[in-house]
C-alpha cells in the first residue's frame, strides 16, 4: 500500500474517518471500489490514523503535485491528524483545535461591535419597545406560508441556476432535489451525489423566512455548495486532481467552502439583491420589502461573530448552556428555541468547531472577494464579481493562499 500514490492513500485516510464518526466524510465521488474496501476492513485505531496522517505530511513535498495541490492536501492532513488525535483521547484546547482544523485563529467578539449593530437595528425596526420583541415581530412577518414554501424553493433555485449557468457552464445532467426533513441541528445541507447531482435537505423543523430562503438556496445550491462541487467534479476530478473526490469533515476545505456559500447571493445578484427577491415573491403574491431586508440584514451582520462567541464560552471558557443561551439572546436577539436549536449545533462533538467555518470562512473570503477600487470607488460591474468569485468555484485555494494574496492585494 505505501507504494499507492500519495492521493490514493489520502483518499484512503480520509474514507477511514467515517468509520470513526458517520458523517465525517461529506461526499465522496471516487472510486465505489475503495470505498467498500475501507467500509469493511477492521475498525481503524485512531492513533494509527494520526501517525498516517502525519506521515504523508513528510512525503507530500516528494509526491510531484505542484505547489497548490501540495498546499490543499497539506492543510486537510494537519487537520486529520488533529481531528485522530481528538478521536484518541488527547486533550487539545478549543482554540488549537479550530486552528488545527480550519487554519485560522480565534478570539471572543468586540461587545461594542455588537451595540452598533443593535443600533443601527433599532433605526430599521418600526416601534419603540425592546428590541428584541421588536425583531421577534420581523421575523414572524417574514414568515413564509407553509403552502408557499416548496414554490418559493422553487422559483428561486430556478432563478438562481439561470443566472449562474449564463456565467459558469455547468453540465445539462446538472440536477439538485429538495426536499425537507426534520429532527436535524442544521438549517439546511447539501448532500452531493456525484455526477453533478445534489440532494438538498431543508430543515422542516425550522420555519422559513423571506428575507433568508434566498441565501439558503443560493449558500446550498446555486452558486453555492451544489455549483462548487459541480465545478471541481468537472475541471479538477477529470483532470486527475483526485484528491477533490473527497470532501472531508473539519478541514480548511469546509471554511473555504462555507465561506463561498455564504457570498454566494450577494456573487450571483449582487449586494443589493433584496429588489430581485421583491419581484420573485410578488409572483408568488407574497408581499416582500426588499430594500429594508438589505438593510437589516446589513445591520445583523455586525452581530456574525455571536454564534462562534457561544462556542468559545461553552468549549474554551466551561460556561453552562443556560448562561451561553441567554447570551445567544441577548446579543443575537434570539427566541429561547432558536438558542437552544443553536446550542444543539454547538454542542455537537463532530460539528461543535464548524461554526468557524461561518464566521471566519465569511470574513476571510470578504476581504479576498473585495475588488479594486478607483478613488475610494467600487469599479467593478457584477459580471466582474461572479467571474473572481469563480476562482473559488474552480480552484483548490486554501485559507493560506487566500490570506497572501489579500496581504499582496491580489
Amino acid at each position: 500500500m505505501h507504494n499507492e500514490a500519495v492521493t490514493t492513500r489520502y483518499l484512503r485516510l480520509g474514507l477511514a474517518f467515517d468509520r470513526l464518526e458517520e458523517g465525517f466524510v461529506d461526499a465522496f465521488t471516487g472510486d465505489p471500489a475503495l470505498r467498500h474496501e475501507i467500509e469493511n476492513a477492521p475498525a481503524p485505531d485512531p492513533r494509527d490514523l494520526a501517525r498516517q496522517a502525519a506521515s504523508l505530511r513528510e512525503e507530500l513535498p516528494g509526491a510531484g503535485l505542484g505547489e497548490i495541490r501540495t498546499e490543499f492536501v497539506d492543510s486537510a492532513l494537519r487537520a486529520l491528524e488533529c481531528s485522530a488525535r481528538k478521536f484518541a483521547g488527547d486533550d487539545i484546547g478549543f482554540v488549537d483545535e479550530v486552528h488545527n482544523y480550519f487554519d485560522v485563529d480565534i478570539a471572543m467578539g468586540d461587545p461594542d461591535t455588537y451595540r452598533r449593530a443593535h443600533a443601527e437595528l433599532d433605526e430599521l425596526l418600526p416601534g419603540t419597545g425592546d428590541l428584541a420583541e421588536r425583531y421577534a415581530a420581523h421575523k414572524r412577518a417574514e414568515e413564509i406560508p407553509q403552502d408557499k414554501v416548496a414554490e418559493a424553493v422553487s422559483a428561486f433555485s430556478g432563478a438562481l441556476r439561470e443566472r449562474v449557468r449564463a456565467t459558469y457552464a455547468l453540465p445539462e445532467t446538472e440536477i439538485v432535489d429538495f426536499e425537507v426533513v426534520t429532527d436535524k441541528p442544521w438549517s439546511g445541507f447539501n448532500y452531493y451525489l456525484g455526477d453533478y447531482r445534489s440532494k438538498v435537505a431543508i430543515n422542516g423543523d425550522l420555519t422559513q423566512h423571506m428575507s433568508s430562503l434566498p441565501h439558503l438556496i443560493a449558500h446550498e445550491a446555486y452558486p453555492g455548495h451544489h455549483t462548487e462541487h459541480c465545478r471541481k467534479e468537472q475541471l479538477l476530478v477529470g483532470t486527475g486532481q483526485v484528491e477533490q473526490s473527497i470532501f472531508l469533515v473539519n478541514t480548511p476545505q469546509c471554511l473555504m467552502a462555507e465561506g463561498l456559500a455564504d457570498h454566494a447571493l450577494s456573487a450571483a445578484i449582487g449586494p443589493e439583491w433584496g429588489s430581485w427577491a421583491q419581484e420573485i415573491y410578488a409572483d408568488l403574491g407574497l408581499r416582500f420589502d426588499g430594500e429594508r431586508a438589505v438593510a437589516i440584514a446589513k445591520a445583523t451582520g455586525g452581530l456574525l461573530g455571536v454564534r462562534q462567541d457561544a462556542a468559545l464560552l461553552l468549549h474554551d471558557r466551561g460556561t453552562d448552556q443556560d448562561t451561553v443561551a441567554t447570551y445567544l439572546q441577548t446579543w443575537l436577539l434570539a427566541t429561547d428555541e432558536r438558542a437552544r436549536q443553536m446550542l444543539r449545533f454547538l454542542s455537537s462533538p463532530l460539528w461543535r468547531a464548524y461554526i468557524s467555518t461561518y464566521v471566519e470562512g465569511y470574513r476571510l473570503l470578504q476581504s479576498w472577494l473585495k475588488v479594486p477600487t478607483v478613488a475610494g470607488l467600487d469599479t467593478a460591474s457584477p459580471a466582474d464579481r461572479l467571474l473572481r468569485f469563480g476562482r473559488l468555484l474552480d480552484e483548490p485555494l486554501t485559507p493560506r493562499r487566500l490570506r497572501a494574496e489579500v496581504g499582496a492585494g491580489i
